[in-house]
């Protein structure tokens, strides 16, 4: 039987506590990327005390908004198109950030699992509540056991998955009252312009936009079939064991590889290996590349918008199954290492109006890595969240904590 949730308020939209700016900010290049438009959706699950006052923990979450969108006013703003069609701009005039407040028979439990379909807990963030969805939507749920459910629903287009973390603290923190944000670090800053087109002309190869023959009809292959979410702990001992697998079977290796790479390189060898693909059919994994101090000058601190591009480790079914876990691995660190100032340059270029191009869907795995955005620390009162995860995840392979109970 299906779980229910209710809301129990009218929806609302909470305004900045103090005036703002109203004005019309630009995104940059890389936040109007066409595969940026849709929301980053968390959910973070507290196991609250039975004693907790909700009438009083509702009004100081909702009120710890209203403060942290003075800093951070574009996420009361709404996302526009640009009339020319060149990308995307942040209309400021103080509209507000959505806020709802429900009930549910979940309890804590259920989110020890992964859910059983992609979409289960989509209601624990309804944001087709309203008309047009702002950037920013926070719901919070009250579960049948006394603990809470926050989902929270961002635009990616206006926020990444740092600049995302380092707002959620700031929020958390006002609502405990620990902070002032007079004090609080680092300040938010918009400057979208430092990720803008330079107009060149010259630009390098980038596998993660090039198209590849879909030799196995890729893309409508698993469309009839239904996704079932998974979760798999890997703890030290393993990661561990797949970096000695790793550089026991490594041609390159001359230095102990990462966490993220032997884990990246054996997700991704796995994946191939169950789909029995044509041998010759090129595979790519993406993920995303923090580029804040890979450009120069360095991004300022507190620079929320989207600051990484994608790298790409690309090879064949055959290779990538055949060959061990160090070529996988060596992959991914070399997409790596190719990500510097000019790389990013050439990336900007590439992505803007009028290029404007796009990865492929073709052969492609996502892994996106929460396990270091410090998700784990927001603490809104109500002691630091039993579980973080994903409210939906249909296209990503998601890393968490492993001290967290998870979702994939």
């Amino acid at each position: 039987m299906a779980s229910f949730v209710r809301l129990v308020k009218k929806p609302v939209l909470v305004a900045p506590s103090d005036p703002t700016p109203s004005t019309v900010l630009s995104l940059s290049s890389l936040d109007s990327q066409l595969f940026l438009r849709f929301p980053i959706e968390y959910l973070l699950v507290y196991a609250s005390p039975h004693d907790v006052d909700r009438v009083v923990t509702a009004a100081r979450v909702k009120a710890a908004l209203a403060r942290s969108l003075v800093p951070y006013y574009p996420l009361a703003g709404r996302v526009r198109s640009r009339s020319d069609g060149t990308g995307l701009d942040m209309l400021c005039r103080a509209q507000g950030a959505g806020f709802l407040e429900a009930v549910s028979d979940y309890t804590a439990s259920n989110f020890q699992r992964a859910p059983w379909s992609v979409t289960e807990w989509k209601k624990l963030l309804l944001v087709e509540v309203f008309k047009v969805v702002p950037p920013l939507v926070v719901q919070l749920t009250w579960l049948s056991d006394g603990c809470v459910a926050l989902g929270i629903g961002l635009s990616h287009c206006a926020i990444d998955g740092i600049g995302s973390s380092e707002f959620l603290n700031l929020f958390a923190e006002l609502a405990t009252g620990r902070a002032k944000l007079s004090e609080f670090k680092p300040k938010p800053v918009w400057d979208r312009h430092l990720l803008d087109s330079a107009g060149r002309t010259n630009l390098g190869t980038h596998p993660e936009f090039s198209r590849v023959p879909d030799l196995s009809r890729f893309v409508t292959l698993f469309a009839q079939e239904r996704l079932s979410p998974t979760s798999i702990t890997f703890d030290k001992t393993w990661l561990k064991e797949l970096k000695n697998l790793a550089m026991s079977t490594s041609q390159h290796g001359e230095f102990p590889y990462t966490s993220f790479e032997v884990l990246s390189g054996h997700i991704w060898r796995s994946w191939a290996r169950s789909l029995n693909l044509p041998a010759k059919q090129i595979l790519k994994l993406l993920f995303s590349i923090n580029i804040r101090n890979r450009v120069h000058p360095s991004l300022p601190a507190g620079y929320y918008g989207n600051a990484f591009v994608l790298g790409i480790a690309q090879t064949s079914v055959k290779d990538l199954t055949d060959k061990g876990l160090g070529y996988c691995a060596d992959l991914v660190r070399r997409a790596k290492e190719r990500v510097g100032d000019e790389y990013v340059r050439e990336v900007v270029e590439s992505v803007s109006w009028p290029r404007r191009a796009s990865p492929d869907s073709v052969g492609v795995l996502i892994i996106s890595q929460w396990s270091r955005l410090g998700l784990d620390r927001v603490d809104f009162g109500l002691g630091r969240p039993a579980h973080v995860g994903p409210i939906c995840c249909d296209r990503y392979c998601l890393f968490l904590l492993f001290a967290i109970k998870r979702t994939p």
